[in-house]
């Protein structure tokens, strides 16, 4: 054992020598100088501990007591800013839990969403084509188009004008 463990088994040394969990920290206390006078300092820091007494309240300690409660019981409420205030800086926070955990989850699902959405919306799979080329694709298209509405009329034309013969 080395003495940083042993540092952290001092407390269950100090507490409760005899235990068989500790005899790897005692041999090591036993062993080591610097551990030994940690545990001798430790124990003399409780044995001064144990000879404190603590002091005795007031005898008139439980009246002045009542006599406060009933000041703060008769005071006038404080106003809604105050109240606000006050349960604002000294509650637990339990209430606000819930509201706590509606947002964080509103915000996960704004961010989740916001993500698919530009995933979705990029095309992995094709290359991005210029608008030039895009231009020029339309107007080969339209070009197509003109070339086959002429051809149309042509044929139509035709067969004006031969319906137009007098056949003979």
């Amino acid at each position: 054992m080395n003495c940083h463990d042993c540092q952290s088994a001092l407390p269950d040394l100090l507490l409760d020598p005899s235990a068989s969990s500790n005899t790897v920290a005692r041999a090591h206390v036993d062993s080591c100088a610097d551990c030994r006078q940690e545990l001798e300092s430790l124990q003399a820091t409780i044995s001064l501990l144990d000879t404190w007494k603590a002091p005795d309240p007031s005898p008139y300690f439980d009246q002045k007591l009542a006599v406060l409660l009933r000041e703060e019981q008769t005071k006038a409420p404080a106003g809604w800013f105050e109240r606000l205030r006050s349960r604002l800086l000294f509650n637990t926070g339990h209430q606000f839990r819930p509201a706590l955990a509606g947002g964080m989850l509103a915000l996960a699902l704004l961010i989740g969403g916001g993500i698919f959405a530009d995933l979705a919306r990029v095309d992995l799979g094709e290359a991005e084509t210029s608008p030039t080329v895009t231009d020029l694709q339309v107007l080969d298209k339209n070009d197509q188009a003109l070339q086959t509405m002429d051809q149309l009329f042509q044929d139509e034309g035709a067969a004006d004008d031969a319906a137009a013969l007098p056949s003979s």
